[in-house]
Formats: C-alpha cells, sequence, structure tokens
C-alpha cells in the first residue's frame, strides 16, 4: 500500500472516530428522577414494624411484626422493598416497588407477597401524609382499600390500613407503626 493510500485510509477512520465522538456527545442525557420521586425518599432505609390486624375476611386478626427494606433501583427512578414478616397468619415475605408516574401525574405501588395476593395502588402526598388506594376482588365482591402512612418523624410511621364495599364507608382492618433502624 502507498503512502497516499495508507494517508487517506488513516484520515478515513479519524473521521470516522472523530463523527462517532461528535454523535455521542450530543446524544441527550438520560432524565432524571425530578422532585415527585424525590418525595419517596424517607421511605428508603431498614424498618422494624408491629401492627394490630383487626378481625376480618383475613382472620380473626392478631398482632404482626415486620421487617423491610427499601431501596432505590438503579437509575433512582423506583424503590424497591422487601418485608419479611410473623404473625397470626404465619411467616411471610412481599416485594413492592414505589414509584412515580410522571405520564398519569400519580404515585403507584406495585407488590406481591407469600401468601398469594398481589396488589396495584396509586398514591397521593400532602404534607406528611401518604394516602395508597386500591380496587379488587375478594370472594366475589369488589374491596376498597385505603392505606395511609403518617411520617411522623424522619425514623418513625405509623399507618392505616381501611377497607370497603361501597367506597365510602370505612372500615380499619390494621394498624400499627415502623421505626427506622
Amino acid at each position: 500500500m502507498s503512502a497516499g493510500r495508507r494517508v487517506s485510509v488513516f484520515s478515513v477512520l479519524c473521521a470516522a472516530i472523530l463523527a462517532g465522538a461528535a454523535a455521542t456527545a450530543q446524544q441527550p442525557a438520560p432524565p432524571s428522577p425530578g422532585p415527585e420521586v424525590k418525595k419517596l425518599e424517607p421511605f428508603a432505609g431498614k424498618w422494624k414494624g408491629e401492627a394490630e390486624m383487626k378481625p376480618g375476611p383475613w382472620g380473626p386478626g392478631g398482632r404482626m411484626a415486620s421487617d423491610s427494606e427499601c431501596a432505590w433501583y438503579d437509575g433512582g427512578w423506583q424503590l424497591v422493598c422487601r418485608e419479611n414478616g410473623s404473625g397470626f397468619m404465619g411467616n411471610f415475605k412481599s416485594e413492592y416497588v414505589l414509584g412515580w408516574s410522571p405520564e398519569e401525574k400519580v404515585y403507584k405501588y406495585a407488590g406481591h407477597d407469600s401468601l398469594g395476593q398481589m396488589g396495584w395502588a396509586t398514591g397521593s402526598v400532602s404534607g406528611n401524609k401518604w394516602t395508597w388506594n386500591s380496587t379488587d376482588k375478594m370472594n366475589g365482591k369488589t374491596i376498597h382499600s385505603r392505606y395511609t402512612v403518617t411520617l411522623d418523624t424522619p425514623k418513625s410511621q405509623s399507618f392505616r390500613y381501611e377497607t370497603s364495599e361501597d367506597g365510602n364507608s370505612w372500615t380499619v382492618a390494621a394498624e400499627g407503626k415502623s421505626n427506622k433502624q
């Protein structure tokens, strides 16, 4: 290969590398989580909880205890939580994800547990109070659920789980507290 030919191949190769670098530099950066996502930050970490389940469709009721850990998923858009618990229904495990839907302008919950339950809810926040709502079927009936979490302090939260058949008259199904470890 002649020296002139080598120079032109080298020039083409350099131009291609520079064009690729320029194209890469011009690509927009991936979006980063906004302030709505950051509002989930208080839930991150390890939590120890206790609750009193009221008698109802889930059984006779009783005390429950749990340990959970919530951590940011890669990219920082969703909080992924894993929980181990025990109580009147025996031992259980659950996993759930909390995130923000910019399309729907609402918080979302998706979860499942080792007792065969799966659930989805939408949430909102007002001050230090989070409210999660869902509608499911149980024994052929429509059941509305409302789960309210109040961030009492940065290391303490109280919660209440309520159900309703008509979406207007609510019955407390469980109440409890969790403390950050």
